[in-house]
């Protein structure tokens, strides 16, 4: 998978023993059930005896899907659901009116730690509110953020936040810094990332005041940051990590999405695919399966809603290298560095 090195293996999981379980919101997303299904077998037969996964819905509707396939060597059990969010739903009432939705009853899972971590490729805002509910923030952190992974021209670079807090402080920006630095270190392999702040121009007087106050705060901050970086350069490889409000990252991701679906369109009536394709391919989504939800106190990857079954593979191998690497103990460490550096 491209950008998680390791993903998929026992690599880094310490003293843990036995396979990595992850729960899988089998009803959630615009392809659900057939393609979460078909992607959850793919990945437990593939892993073997490293992943676990466990599907979870209404379970009629599952074992119909899983009859459809081979389910010899794969690794898979079911959990019952009655009720399923749907996509357009408003999070807060759908949460109170479906205590036993298939993303509530995972991360009831998770809490109870019958599963390491939780994947859905539903609705964003129902998933980022039941696992704050159900699972709570790390000590260290006051907002969540979630992290994109986009390819650049050098390697996959993340972008955070791109959905999870529209209204931030300066002081949120940092920890997003500080969460997506840990991501890049731990889980991308990078050894120092790089770290840099979006905005409209290079200059640290450029920007909002949110923006300028958060410059100040990063510049004095443990952090490799290397300054403002525009949109333009964003793709350029000009960073490890890329910081942003959610409101803004969230812009930038339904952009990028709609630009590489104006090329697939082009594919589509364009005998001549060439390096085109191969651009389409480089920011497939599935290639990387899904976003992290960063500062929770557990692991949740937040899937595409058009997730196909590839995508759903992927979400859950790096859902399982979150696990291996113990990153949201490492994050609540970073912070906790940082907090104890400013102290003195």
């Amino acid at each position: 998978m491209p950008g998680l090195p390791g993903s998929g293996t026992t690599e880094g999981r310490g003293a843990r023993s036995g396979p990595v379980r992850i729960a899988v919101d089998a009803m959630g997303g615009d392809n659900a059930p057939g393609a979460v299904v078909e992607g959850a077998l793919a990945v437990a037969r593939e892993a073997g005896t490293d992943i676990e996964v466990v599907l979870v819905g209404r379970r009629e509707i599952i074992e119909a899907e899983l009859d459809r396939h081979d389910r010899t060597g794969a690794a898979i059990s079911l959990v019952h659901a009655d009720e399923i969010i749907e996509m357009g739903e408003a999070p807060a009432s759908a949460m109170r009116r479906k205590r036993s939705s298939s993303i509530v009853i995972a991360t009831e899972l998770h809490k109870r730690g019958e599963v390491d971590g939780l994947v859905s490729a539903g609705n964003t805002g129902a998933v980022v509110a039941a696992t704050l509910l159900g699972l709570g923030m790390l000590p260290s952190v006051r907002r969540p953020a979630i992290a994109g992974l986009f390819p650049t021209v050098r390697e996959p670079a993340v972008l955070v936040d791109v959905g999870a807090s529209v209204d931030c402080r300066p002081s949120d920006l940092l920890e997003f810094a500080m969460m997506g630095e840990a991501f890049a270190q731990h889980v991308l392999d990078r050894e120092r990332p790089s770290v840099a702040l979006l905005n409209i121009g290079e200059e640290k007087s450029k920007g909002t005041e949110l923006v300028q106050r958060a410059h100040l705060l990063l510049a004095d901050s443990p952090l490799n940051f290397t300054g403002n970086v525009e949109s333009r350069s964003f793709l350029h490889g000009r960073a490890d990590v890329v910081v942003c409000d959610g409101f803004v990252g969230n812009v930038m991701l339904k952009l990028i999405e709609g630009v590489i679906d104006i090329i697939s369109r082009a594919l589509g009536t364009d005998g001549d695919r060439g390096g085109l394709a191969s651009l389409q391919r480089d920011f497939d989504y599935a290639e990387y399966g899904g976003a992290p939800l960063l500062g929770i106190n557990g692991v949740a990857i937040i899937g595409h809603g058009r997730s196909s079954p590839r995508a759903i593979t992927n979400a859950v191998k790096m859902a399982a290298r979150f696990v291996e690497t113990d990153l949201d103990a490492k994050i609540e460490e970073r912070l906790k560095e940082a907090s104890a550096g400013n102290a003195r």
